[in-house]
């Protein structure tokens, strides 16, 4: 489904964010991506929708290489990668409803979209969506008066709405809950708490330094990729990591 060949990210600076990372996102697979502050997981998943452009490699989704796109075919590409950010990304002073709604944009008339005017069967899957993550009852609240737990569920489910071919999530907290998200759809999840990858995803890839140093199951996550992936341990192969520090910023340059 994904398939990210050679990625590099190197900025003006000269600062080298992703060296040559190799990875993929299979079928209905939850992969986590993890390491410490300043890696380049932030970075990776802004490439792979383009947020931030890649200096170098390939990002293939279902055979679309969206590092080739324009800007008209790139607008329309997004529209199969949903994205669920750090800081929510929410429209504060519209309801839930008009902030899930905001997912189908891409798939509505400029006039539909400047009157917020979306079909029957968008609202109610809007509806059943929100019903999925417990907000059933939301609907009709503005952003601004939830809790902060509550607004990434509005993201989530905005995301969700979009039907996206891969579902890409930048740091989540605790309360990022997958069943609440599509199963059928594969997630690629920017995480700081190895606890949670362990217990959530399917597959762990591991960055330091900008490098793969890891990709394996959560059986493969011990000491000595803990090593690898935290520490920049000098340890041979490509395995994975067992514990982690915490890491309060992962807004990698």
């Amino acid at each position: 489904m994904l398939h990210v060949t050679n990625l590099q990210k190197t900025y003006d600076t000269g600062d080298e964010a992703l060296r040559g990372v190799t990875t993929s996102v299979e079928g209905s697979e939850t992969v986590a991506m993890i390491g410490p502050s300043g890696a380049g997981k932030s970075t990776f998943i802004r490439c792979v929708n383009r947020l931030t452009e890649p200096s170098g490699g390939e990002i293939d989704l279902d055979g679309t290489e969206l590092t080739a796109l324009d800007t008209d075919d790139l607008r329309a590409a997004r529209r199969d990668i949903g994205m669920i950010f750090q800081e929510y990304n929410l429209i504060e002073r519209l309801t839930v409803m008009e902030n899930v709604l905001s997912g189908r944009l891409g798939y509505v008339s400029a006039w539909q979209a400047f009157r917020r005017s979306f079909p029957p069967a968008d609202i109610e899957r809007a509806y059943e969506i929100l019903e999925q993550v417990g907000l059933g009852e939301m609907a009709d609240k503005r952003v601004d008066e939830l809790s902060g737990g509550q607004r990434q569920r509005v993201g989530i489910a905005r995301a969700v709405i979009q039907e996206p071919k891969i579902l890409l999530v930048d740091e989540p907290t605790s309360s990022l809950d997958p069943e609440t998200a599509d199963r059928s759809i594969p997630v690629l999840i920017n995480i700081h708490e190895v606890n949670l990858a362990l217990d959530h995803a399917d597959r762990i890839v591991g960055l330091h330094d900008g490098e793969l140093v890891f990709e394996g199951t959560p059986e493969d996550l011990d000491e000595e990729a803990l090593d690898r992936v935290y520490r920049g341990a000098d340890v041979p192969d490509t395995t994975t990591d067992g514990e982690k520090p915490t890491e309060t910023d992962d807004q990698e340059v």
